[in-house]
């Protein structure tokens, strides 16, 4: 038997002549929780969809339980024994839990569907991971919380027997009391015998959950580490490359500046009677449980969502934001939560996305300035670093963390004096 579960070797992979991971080392050992880290564009996504049979490697060989692993496709890789748990979960909102466990590998006879053994066999797994919470596995998934949705993808992935199993930002939607839950299944799928490789920026969690860590750093492998040996500070110092006494000039919150934002007793659908100051150069934090409002305050903000009463003024001026272009002439920016539906074009090209929320300052008579966009978009793309060999590239082929640079490029290019971010990382 060999030493590790999992063993991913000098792995290179370039996009476009860009090298999104450049001679990495990934080295699992069998059963333990093993964190993978790294800044935004770090390349944690994309070794992961090597491993997981998304991607082809340049270079570098995987070694699973010490034989040669060449996932063609992702179901190869799943029939080989890897399941990946996505951050954006992946069930078909429509069918039931036990429908969602079954797809793709389903039971029949003659085209007939086997439910009776379905519902048997993928119960076994909803039973497992659910431990009575999610009683009706009935109900079309659509109308279970983020947490029992969660509890389907995990049976879904291990009703493949899985010998390692990845999740991506697992807890980046789930309440204190659901982190608790999925904390005790994970430890089980330890306990099982189950390899879990776990990614997340929440520090803490690491400390709390993972045996091991590995750091990436701009698509290369910097260090991996017992958690009991290492602490948070030495973690962050290796994920950005620099001591931690120069991350951040010192935060000295300045509250005589001008108010460019308040709030009063703003009113709306999913919240009630808010009221907050926002001074210039201020970073203001708006935080809650999931289901709080937050989401919704900075939609209402944005002239996205409905106000049923309330007052908002920018710069001394009441305003009335009641649609999002109205939101960009007082030059307010929104990073949506979900900046593949709802922040970037994904089909496009990222210049293209930079301007296209100054389509109006960039045009004439109906006409855009080429030349006049293109030197705009080209300032913000080297300023963001965002890594592409150029703007042509489209925004689906980019990482998360660079796709985040596009759109807070575009909010910069549009003039925004303040911008409002559910969620920046």
């Amino acid at each position: 038997m060999s030493e590790y579960a999992l063993e991913m070797l000098n792995i290179t992979k370039t996009f476009s002549q860009v090298k999104a991971l450049d001679k990495v080392n990934l080295k699992v050992r069998p059963g333990e929780i093993h964190a993978l880290i790294g800044e935004n564009g770090a390349g944690k996504s994309t070794l992961m969809k090597v491993l997981s049979g998304v991607y082809k490697p340049d270079e570098g060989s995987m070694l699973l339980n010490g034989e040669a692993f060449v996932p063609h496709n992702p179901q190869d890789a799943i029939r080989k024994g890897v399941s990946i748990i996505y951050q954006e979960l992946n069930l078909v909102p429509e069918l039931n839990a036990i429908e969602n466990v079954m797809l793709g590998h389903e039971i029949r006879t003659g085209g007939m569907l086997r439910k009776k053994e379905e519902k048997e066999f993928a119960g076994k797994y909803l039973d497992y991971v659910s431990r009575g919470t999610l009683p009706d596995y009935s109900r079309p998934v659509k109308y279970l919380s983020v947490a029992q949705q969660q509890m389907v993808d995990i049976a879904k992935a291990l009703s493949y027997n899985p010998k390692i199993i990845i999740m991506d930002e697992p807890t980046d939607s789930l309440t204190n009391e659901d982190i608790v839950v999925l904390f005790e299944i994970v430890r089980q799928l330890k306990k099982d015998g189950i390899t879990v490789i776990y990614i997340s920026h929440r520090l803490e969690e690491l400390f709390e959950l993972c045996d091991r860590v590995t750091v990436l750093r701009d698509g290369q492998y910097i260090v991996d580490e017992d958690i009991s040996e290492i602490d948070k500070d030495w973690l962050i110092s290796k994920m950005i490359g620099r001591d931690l006494n120069d991350t951040s000039p010192p935060r000295h919150r300045q509250v005589n500046g001008e108010v460019v934002l308040e709030v009063e007793n703003l009113t709306g659908e999913r919240f009630h009677d808010i009221s907050f100051q926002l001074h210039r150069g201020e970073i203001l934090g708006l935080t809650g449980l999931v289901g709080a409002g937050r989401t919704e305050v900075l939609r209402a903000l944005f002239g996205a969502d409905r106000v049923k009463s309330g007052t908002i003024r920018i710069n001394g001026e009441e305003v009335r934001l009641n649609h999002p272009n109205k939101a960009l002439k007082y030059r307010l920016g929104f990073a949506t939560e979900d900046r593949k539906a709802q922040g970037l074009f994904l089909t496009h090209d990222i210049r293209s996305n930079i301007s296209e929320a100054s389509l109006g300052k960039l045009s004439t008579a109906g006409f855009i300035n080429r030349r006049k966009e293109k030197e705009l978009s080209e300032r913000y793309f080297r300023e963001m670093r965002v890594v592409s060999p150029d703007m042509k590239k489209k925004c689906k082929y980019l990482s998360g963390g660079n796709q985040q640079k596009v759109v807070l490029a575009k909010w910069l290019i549009a003039g925004s004096s303040f911008w409002m971010s559910r969620r920046a990382a």
